[in-house]
C-alpha cells in the first residue's frame, strides 16, 4: 500500500512547517490528489490516520480533493476530461495528447495551531 509512504510524506512536510513557525499543533492539512495518480483516496486516509499518531498532526483533520484528470491534444485543441475510457492519442486528429491536469499529490495548505 504506497498511500502509507505517501501519509508519512505528508506527515514530514507538516512536521517541517509546524517547526517552521513554532507550532505543537496542526489543525487541519489540505492536499490535492488527482484521479490519475493511483492514489486511493479511502486508503490515504487510513494510513494518515495511522502515520499521524504522536505528531504533531495527531488532532488534525485531513481533507483531500480529487482533481480531475484532462488531457488536450497538442495539435487541435481537442480536450478530454475523466479517466473512464480514454486514449492519450487524439481521436479528432490522432495526434498525442498531454496530461494538463490529474497526476497532483500535492499539500495545498496546512492549518497550525
Amino acid at each position: 500500500m504506497h498511500e502509507m509512504a505517501i501519509a508519512q510524506s505528508i506527515i514530514e512536510i507538516v512536521e517541517r512547517e509546524a517547526r517552521k513557525h513554532n507550532s505543537s499543533g496542526v489543525r487541519k492539512v489540505k492536499v490535492q490528489i488527482g484521479e490519475f495518480s493511483g492514489v486511493v483516496k479511502e486508503a490515504l486516509e487510513f494510513s494518515f490516520e495511522i502515520a499521524k499518531s504522536g505528531t504533531v498532526a495527531e488532532n488534525a483533520e485531513l481533507e483531500i480533493e480529487i482533481v480531475e484528470f484532462k488531457a488536450r491534444c497538442k495539435v487541435c485543441g481537442f480536450e478530454i476530461n475523466g479517466v473512464d475510457d480514454f486514449n492519450l492519442f487524439c481521436s479528432r486528429c490522432g495526434d498525442p495528447m498531454e496530461i494538463v491536469s490529474g497526476r497532483e499529490m500535492r499539500v495545498e495548505y496546512i492549518e497550525i495551531e
